[in-house]
């Protein structure tokens, strides 16, 4: 997942360099807008809050529609109905604060929360701002969009139970591989987009890269495939002693299963498949011993574990 993360960071850099300049901001309620007129020391340099009617109430000129418009288009307003007032005016409208057009981003990334659409953005764009992807992200992402503002365009895109949100799903590999560009869908205000936590299998005790391990598009792993990302035993591992803990639906404590290791790698036994949240342990064989309890709150908090690609 940290290639996947860089990846997306790498796309949007490409999206950037190969899309035409974005279309021209349009206000919103919310948004805060500065006006300079050299004339009207009334208005310059004073900030004032589009209300959520989309009116905006300016000195000298009362209540000004502003929401759906944009910045030109109200500098355009502006000039008209200040030339009742001034011979030549000519004011300058810069938005200094962003409210109208939000995106949730939620689940898995480095900084969830609300991203401002400041314009046209992608969903790659939207997860760069909202700084990537965490590791233990998952691949497929879903994305809720309010009926008022249409479907959204991916294949297979639904309305939920309610009818009041369409709901689609985009895996980020096939956008950021580049099979499936078209994806990479343009975002609009008040989409939630959702990034799951990935399953994740634990490989933890005497090897030498101990942590966490996403499934992604893999049901299940096997044994051997675990231990080999987690790039093998230590010297002094005993693999003959493995277990897995194996967390039951039915009851909080994990099912600890004895599993001999050192037979599957020698092909004397068959490969075992290990579940989403398995976690595989391998003693010392020095022995010492190890609090797997220990190990399983640390996995359940989620922390003292590194989470790998």
């Amino acid at each position: 997942m940290r290639r996947m993360a860089a990846a997306l960071f790498v796309a949007c850099a490409v999206a950037y360099a190969g899309i035409d300049a974005p279309p021209p901001y349009v206000l919103g309620p919310g948004d805060q807008i500065t006006i300079q007129a050299i004339d009207a020391e009334e208005l310059a340099g004073k900030p004032f809050t589009i209300d959520a009617s989309g009116v905006v109430t300016l000195p000298l000129l009362g209540r000004v529609p502003a929401s759906g418009r944009t910045v030109l288009q109200f500098e355009n307003d502006l000039t008209e109905r200040l030339r009742d007032y001034f011979v030549n005016p000519s004011p300058s409208v810069s938005v200094t604060e962003y409210h109208s057009q939000p995106v949730s981003v939620i689940g898995a990334v480095n900084t969830p929360g609300i991203q401002q659409l400041r314009g046209q953005k992608t969903l790659i764009e939207i997860l760069s701002m909202a700084g990537g992807l965490r590791p233990d992200a998952g691949s497929q992402v879903t994305i809720q969009r309010e009926v008022s503002r249409g479907p959204i365009p991916l294949p297979g895109a639904k309305l939920d139970g309610t009818g009041r949100f369409f709901v689609g799903e985009v895996n980020l590999r096939e956008v950021i591989d580049n099979s499936h560009p078209e994806r990479n869908i343009v975002l609009q205000p008040n989409d939630i987009v959702s990034v799951p936590r990935a399953d994740l299998v634990y490989v933890v005790g005497e090897v030498k890269k101990a942590g966490g391990f996403p499934l992604n598009e893999r049901q299940s792993i096997s044994v051997l495939q675990a231990l080999s990302l987690a790039e093998g035993p230590l010297p002094d591992a005993a693999p003959s002693a493995g277990r897995i803990l194996r967390g039951s639906g039915r009851k909080a404590e994990r099912e600890e299963i004895a599993i001999d290791v050192k037979k599957i790698l020698s092909g004397k036994t068959p490969d075992v498949l290990l579940r989403p949240d398995d976690i595989l342990f391998i003693p010392s064989s020095t022995g010492k011993k190890v609090a797997m309890r220990g190990v399983e709150a640390a996995i359940q908090l989620g922390t003292g574990l590194l989470i790998w690609k």
